[in-house]
């Protein structure tokens, strides 16, 4: 069979999902019996579900099956953006009643001409010397402090992820991730022709013994982790954990870009205490803050500073010198530790309500944090549990969005329980609730 047949077929069936002969959330036929029906080799019905994977059409959960995916290409590269529902579980802005008025008074005075004729002048990737020095201070945490000449700035953290994975890996090469990881970088990597290679993980993180297979077998360029409050299982490596999964890339001589954007809401040190040479950690102010004030952070090993600085210029992600006025007064008066303090007392009360009302499933969190993960009965998957509540105006991300390799994605959907009001989160949970305890055919026979 040539090789422009598995598209042809592919063709056929995206044509069944565009007309709605197949539904989002139908399940296709096992590949060995779509073989038969098309008189076909597996090989071949093979490749014609991996076509439609990377389109986005379907999606596979392990064990149960490939099913119409429950939006053209939702999830498949990144999340989208918010879509003013109702309760939204799928976005993770933690917003305070307070904040607002914190970072006014702390901003109070920049408006003057003085001021703003400073943060209106052109600024580069390393920003200024003030800018350094405020952020090294801003980002030590107990043993851990970085030099100030270690820092360049990018305008949020997306950017700094960015830059990162575009100086660390050249285009063709691959990066290690987590298997189930922030979406983001799925996007970009594509963007920048870099193949993601998933990394095995336990209850700890990242295993190292996946880093050293995934290194022999497709000889990895870095890898990207989150060792703390990961996105989106919620897992903080343990100390012994981090020294184990050190010691490996550092016998491998493998860069680690480390997320540690919400990291501000733990007490761990970052990898880069223990190897500063091997870590380039990736940072950023708008979750402690404010989604519209936002600063990237990038700490580099000063041997990689002007790549760093390079990859910043060529991508157009510099910061600009408002930002950097703005951030500096918060980050130096205290505003930014005091939201800082007051999410953390947020995360805890929104977690202990999660808890509460989705106590008897099966739930993955982290107190600390501002998400979960919740593993679904038997009679649901993933998608259709996602559309399902989206019917009753709540929105949530199913697992396919976080999982590296199309078809394997646990029957799971991670919760964000940072933008609604407490009031209106208590409400999305017990509907939750409702619908974990009733069986997929049930709720949509009363609707």
């Amino acid at each position: 069979m040539s090789n422009s047949e598995y598209i042809r077929l592919a063709d056929a069936v995206a044509a069944q999902i565009a007309n709605g002969t197949l539904k989002p959330g139908d399940r296709l036929p096992p590949q060995r019996r779509f073989a038969y029906e098309h008189k076909i080799a597996v090989s071949t019905a093979s490749r014609v579900f991996s076509e439609l994977l990377r389109r986005g059409l379907v999606v596979g959960e392990v064990g149960r099956g490939t099913f119409v995916s429950g939006e053209a290409r939702r999830g498949a590269e990144a999340l989208g953006e918010p879509r003013g529902i109702r309760i939204d579980l799928e976005f993770n802005y933690p917003v305070l009643p307070e904040q607002t008025a914190l970072i006014a008074r702390s901003l109070a005075g920049l408006e003057k001409v003085a001021a703003l004729d400073g943060a209106l002048r052109q600024v580069t990737s390393t920003g200024t010397t003030a800018a350094r020095s405020a952020g090294a201070k801003f980002l030590s945490r107990g043993g851990w402090a970085p030099a100030a000449e270690q820092l360049v700035f990018t305008g949020n953290g997306r950017q700094a992820i960015a830059a990162a994975l575009a100086a660390l890996v050249p285009t063709g090469g691959r990066c290690g991730v987590e298997a189930l990881t922030y979406p983001f970088i799925k996007g970009v990597a594509v963007r920048l022709g870099i193949t993601l290679v998933p990394l095995a993980m336990d209850e700890d993180g990242v295993r190292p013994d996946s880093v050293l297979k995934a290194q022999q077998e497709a000889r990895l360029s870095a890898i990207y982790v989150q060792p703390a409050a990961q996105n989106p299982l919620g897992t903080t490596m343990s100390p012994a954990r981090r020294s184990d999964l050190i010691r490996v890339v550092e016998a491998l001589d493998l860069p680690v870009i480390e997320d540690r954007v919400y990291s501000f809401l733990e007490d761990d040190l970052p990898l880069a205490a223990l190897a500063p040479e091997s870590c380039v950690v990736v940072d950023s102010l708008s979750k402690r803050v404010a989604p519209g004030l936002s600063l990237g952070f990038i700490v580099t090993p000063l041997r990689l500073r002007e790549s760093m600085m390079a990859s910043v210029r060529s991508g157009g992600w510099s910061a600009s010198g408002f930002t950097f006025a703005a951030a500096q007064r918060i980050m130096a008066d205290g505003t930014v530790a005091e939201l800082v303090r007051l999410k953390r007392l947020d995360a805890r009360a929104r977690q202990k309500l999660a808890a509460d009302r989705l106590s008897g499933f099966e739930v993955q969190a982290n107190s600390n944090c501002f998400h979960l993960w919740l593993t679904l009965p038997p009679h649901w998957r993933s998608q259709s549990f996602v559309v399902a509540a989206a019917r009753r105006d709540i929105a949530l991300t199913p697992s396919t969005t976080f999982a590296v390799m199309p078809g394997h994605a646990p029957n799971a959907v991670r919760l964000a329980l940072a933008t609604p009001t407490m009031e209106q989160l208590d409400s999305g949970l017990r509907t939750l609730a409702g619908m974990l305890n009733a069986r997929e055919e049930e709720l949509y026979s009363t609707e």
